[in-house]
């Protein structure tokens, strides 16, 4: 939720009781073989830099010698693409109420200051009925056990989309009253609807999509998880490559209110407060293998992703978001995870049903000062359209938001938040909800962070904060040589107090639409409203059982000397779900050059024919 620094050998920045403005708290223990060996490292670049010094000293005393003169015939400098220097003007029309969203949610918060109440707010689109238009899955907390004003609320509440942008709420949803967390959808059990899964404090709920009705089968799934834990963050994917769709899921913090209250967080000079997670234990993440049954199996600990302080053997992850993505092109589903103040995972898929964390070792797990942050959402995709991979993390606040971009290589990154043009842009706010999308179908992608601090009194001790803050959104400005992300001139509305965040094309005339949520509020439905005549393509894959939403397979099209590539993947952003179709912009090209799907069985597929400004259904062959 805060940076802290896993690296005492960096330059220190404010300890995370203070980004708060929080009395001081006992941190916990370092780890000592951690340190040493990063101590050792330094030496070395030390040395590396000392002797690189020398050699450029000794090569400027170097006596210069006159060679003989030479005529050469010199060429005219040739053009460079720049970058406009605005972003387009495109119109977000808030039509929340107008579309039929009467939705608020219910953290519970009644004065004490859990921290669960500040960290929820999750949900997104997906399409429950199978009749091709984008329905909402909002997920809501509850009141606790002891409230003196409990609450009836459902945490599950599904609105019907009626294809033209409007909605309906769905009386039927399930009744299940817990503190929910977030969701991710998927059709895990291939019969050809979409089903939901929701994260929660204490137990985990799989709903199975039965003819556009929600059914709790979370019992006979296994996929509960521990009363004890708090999951976050979740995602299907296929971890072995036999087909069926396994699943992911992120916890957080070992919490319970005994705890919270024992840890006592202050607000200096105003009284109790959200704290951050550095006092609590960290968790171990559930990994579940799909049995082809209805069913699963816990093989977390056998997969290799509980990872362990070595010096105090205590769970080091402390994880809100999760992406699913073959990194090097080798035919598997790998995991970044996003950890709250401490070092982000990224598991290597060895191919046989277990994984390697390699989050140092390919430059994923710390910022450009080489500290933790305070990571929350996280998203990827090939933002410069080209080879280079990016991972968009949103952190706290005075952290700027991490932009790690693969140099050549997609297991060697560099944050590069600073070059791409929004490093200064998000260091004031506190960012949850992130993810890349086209928004003004150009064929670049865009960003979009929802932002909101953790404390409604924080403008008291830091006046640089407040608890609402406004959204951002960041045009990607085009050509590599002056490539960077624009602040947009859009309007997107009001400050909020945001959460999770999502999109989909609601109404059908192929431009993204986005849909804000924030904790104890109403949600924010946007629709994108620009009219710059840009042409697009959209794709709905269709994959063979048992994964028909085709999890995991990627698209390629190049238009205009341009190629674009996206997966299909749900779970991005925070806490939140995305539509399956994917979205390409195409500027004012109106040919495609060629489509290349390749599908999760590494089978290569042309796509001879594609419907311009239109939805293509492409099937798999045989």
């Amino acid at each position: 939720m805060t940076s802290t620094q896993e690296n005492p050998d960096r330059e220190e920045k404010p300890r995370p009781g203070e980004a708060l403005g929080l009395e001081e708290v006992e941190l916990v223990p370092e780890d000592d073989r951690i340190i040493g060996v990063v101590f050792r490292r330094s030496l070395w670049v030390l040395l590396g830099v000392l002797l690189v010094v020398g050699l450029v000293g000794l090569l400027n005393r170097r006596e210069e010698v006159a060679g003989p003169e030479v005529a050469v015939e010199t060429a005219p400098p040739i053009a460079v693409d720049v970058a406009p220097t605005a972003a387009p003007s495109v119109a977000f029309t808030d039509i929340t109420t107008e579309a039929g969203l009467d939705f608020v949610h219910v953290n519970g918060a009644q004065g004490d200051k859990l921290l669960p109440e500040t960290m929820a707010g999750g949900g997104g689109f997906f399409d429950l009925d199978g009749d091709g238009d984008q329905d909402i899955v909002l997920i809501n907390g509850t009141s606790w056990p002891e409230a003196s004003r409990p609450s009836a609320d459902s945490t599950v509440v599904l609105y019907r989309n009626d294809g033209h942008g409007s909605y309906s709420r769905i009386a039927d949803s399930p009744r299940d009253s817990y503190y929910g967390m977030g969701a991710t959808a998927a059709d895990y059990d291939g019969d050809g609807a979409t089903d939901l899964f929701v994260t929660a404090v204490g137990h985990n709920h799989l709903y199975r999509n039965i003819d556009g009705r929600l059914v709790d089968v979370t019992q006979k799934a296994g996929v509960a998880g521990s009363e004890r834990e708090w999951s976050t963050g979740s995602a299907f994917f296929d971890l072995e490559g036999d087909g069926d769709l396994d699943l992911y899921v992120a916890n957080y913090v070992r919490w319970s209110k005994e705890i919270d209250f024992e840890l006592g967080y202050q607000l200096t000079g105003v009284g109790r407060a959200y704290g951050p997670p550095l006092n609590y234990e960290g968790t171990y993440p559930y990994l579940y293998r799909n049995n082809g049954n209805g069913t699963f199996t816990d093989v977390s600990a056998a997969a290799g992703i509980d990872i362990s302080n070595p010096a105090t053997d205590l769970p080091v992850s402390k994880s809100l978001a999760v992406s699913p993505i073959d990194l090097d092109r080798d035919g598997r589903i790998d995991l970044f995870i996003a950890n709250d103040t401490v070092r982000n995972f990224l598991f290597h898929n060895r191919g046989d049903g277990t994984f390697e964390e390699m989050g140092e070792s390919w430059g994923l797990a710390y910022d450009r000062d080489g500290s933790a942050t305070g990571a929350m959402g996280a998203d990827f995709g090939f933002f410069r359209n080209d080879d280079d991979i990016g991972f968009l993390i949103g952190n706290f606040a005075n952290e700027m938001t991490s932009v790690f971009v693969s140099q050549g290589d997609p297991t060697l990154f560099a944050d590069e938040a600073i070059t791409e043009g929004i490093g200064a842009a998000t260091r004031t706010v506190l960012s949850f909800g992130i993810f890349l999308f086209d928004y003004d179908l150009d064929g670049r992608l865009d960003l979009l962070q929802n932002n909101g601090h953790l404390e409604e009194e924080i403008h008291s001790v830091d006046p640089s904060q407040t608890y609402r803050q406004a959204p951002q959104l960041f045009w990607n400005g085009g050509p590599r040589a002056s490539r960077t992300f624009l602040p947009s001139g859009s309007e997107l509305g009001s400050p909020i107090v945001g959460r999770g965040s999502a999109y989909a094309d609601i109404d059908g005339d192929g431009d993204l639409d986005v849909l804000l949520l924030q904790t104890g509020g109403s949600p924010r439905l946007l629709r994108n409203d620009q009219q710059l005549g840009h042409h697009f393509v959209r794709l709905k894959l269709l994959g063979r059982a048992p994964n028909p939403d085709a999890l995991g397979a990627t698209a390629v099209l190049s238009a205009g000397g341009v190629t674009q590539r996206r997966q299909v993947a749900t779970s991005r952003s925070y806490l939140s779900t995305v539509e399956l179709p994917l979205t390409f912009g195409l500027g004012d090209n109106t040919e495609i050059e060629s489509l290349v799907v390749t599908w999760p069985n590494g089978t290569v597929q042309p796509v001879e024919r594609v419907e311009i400004d239109g939805l293509t259904v492409i099937e798999q062959n045989p």
